[in-house]
């Protein structure tokens, strides 16, 4: 179930939202300041709400500067001259909440009904929709209570759980528990924010590729475009929010490493190495988006040294040869079920270019954008452009957030499927 979002939300979900801020008793509590930041800085409304444990490891001053709102402690709940009680009066005002750090502790109160925090007793009134991002000591994580815990959680209605990710740890342990990163916790609350917290691809696998190829002439030179990889990326993590495991093949990215976050990372760089990263790939997915922007043309020969100039001006002139139309072999070998997503960018008049392609590739969808205007194709935060599928369907997108497409397209292939 989506959630009501305000107008002009497409383009900035988080914009004039309410959200509440949660933080418990972790070393995590320190990154919260940056995520406080970044929300106000987008046009939300913030509140926070902190624990005891959390108050000796960030500071409350700094979060309602940063949130330029008050923010609460447990000696702020009961008052003689508030009407209401402030637990039911926060919950009440937050349209979205986020839970981060969410300790052990915190997490056992949650999921056994204990109300003896002003955040515990939040948490239990509130009928907004929580992202809740774990974060604790590798051991701990791993513990039976926990674990136990954590999986209860994931039956909740509203709650959109984000496990903690490796790494090195503030106690020095390597290995799960380390708190996403506030990057990545700002994609995921406008995420929540955007589409909901459904987990529609539980149990599938997508295969997704994204960003540039490189084709060399030689070990300084190449041929290439200017592909980010953002629309791959997003289209990622909003299948990985909604359940999917997700095996993420990439060429050079510009973008935020947190982002990668949770999926499965097949790094490559030239058309060939794509080629044979998704030979391997496919058939373990139920659905494949291929939103690379995979080079037409390589030269036929790649010098081993760099060499002059005009030998270089030779290389260029020739000869070429053609890098194979990957989305067609996708086409030509996909087992039984699964569906294909493919992509198209164009300049001039978009949509016949993109019916003709579509005719041609045999995908069972293929989305289709203009790269010549502005703030859409390459390197752009949003998008537009038409969706084709079955029988002779178009569906106009009109400009939004690239998250919020992403959300659009993921949704179409899950029902292709």
């Amino acid at each position: 179930m989506r959630i009501e979002q305000p107008e002009g939300a497409a383009l900035d979900p988080l914009a004039g939202r309410r959200i509440l801020v949660g933080i418990s008793g972790s070393i995590a509590a320190v990154k919260l300041p940056l995520v406080v930041s970044a929300l106000a800085k987008r046009g939300a409304q913030v509140r926070c709400v902190v624990t005891p444990s959390a108050a000796q490891l960030v500071s409350p001053v700094a979060l309602a500067s940063l949130s330029r709102e008050r923010c609460y402690l447990d000696a702020d709940q009961w008052c003689h001259t508030a009407p209401r009680p402030l637990h039911v009066e926060l919950a009440e005002w937050a349209e979205l909440v986020l839970l981060a750090p969410l300790s052990a502790t915190t997490l056992g109160r949650w999921v056994h009904g204990l109300g003896d925090t002003l955040l515990a007793s939040t948490l239990l009134a509130t009928e907004a929709p929580v992202l809740a991002a774990a974060a604790m000591n590798t051991a701990m994580w791993g513990a039976p209570a926990v674990a136990a815990n954590w999986q209860q959680l994931q039956r909740y209605e509203r709650v959109l759980p984000l496990g903690p990710a490796e790494g090195l740890l503030a106690c020095d342990r390597q290995g799960s528990g380390r708190m996403a990163d506030p990057e990545l916790l700002v994609l995921a609350l406008e995420s929540l924010a955007s589409w909901g917290w459904q987990r529609d691809w539980q149990g599938r696998r997508l295969l997704v590729s994204a960003g540039p190829t490189r084709e060399w002439f030689d070990p300084a030179r190449c041929i290439s475009n200017p592909s980010t990889g953002r629309m791959g990326v997003l289209l990622a993590q909003a299948a990985r929010l909604r359940g999917a495991e997700v095996d993420l093949v990439h060429g050079a990215l510009q973008l935020d490493p947190s982002w990668l976050e949770g999926l499965n990372l097949h790094p490559i760089d030239t058309g060939a190495q794509l080629q044979r990263a998704l030979e391997q790939l496919q058939p373990q997915a139920d659905a494949i988006a291929m939103a690379a922007a995979v080079a037409d043309h390589r030269p036929a020969r790649t010098l081993s040294y760099k060499p002059t100039k005009a030998e270089l001006d030779a290389a260029m002139c020739g000869p070429w040869e053609p890098v194979p139309d990957l989305l067609v072999e996708l086409v030509s070998r996909r087992p039984t079920g699964q569906r294909i997503l493919g992509f198209a960018a164009h300049s001039g008049d978009v949509l016949p270019q993109a019916q003709a392609k579509f005719a041609r590739k045999g995908c069972d969808l293929l989305f289709a954008n203009p790269i010549d205007q502005p703030d859409a194709g390459f390197g752009s935060s949003t998008n537009q452009g038409w969706l084709l599928g079955p029988g002779d369907a178009v569906e106009r997108l009109e400009p939004m957030g690239k998250l919020a497409l992403a959300h659009r397209l993921i949704t179409a292939l899950g029902a292709a499927l």
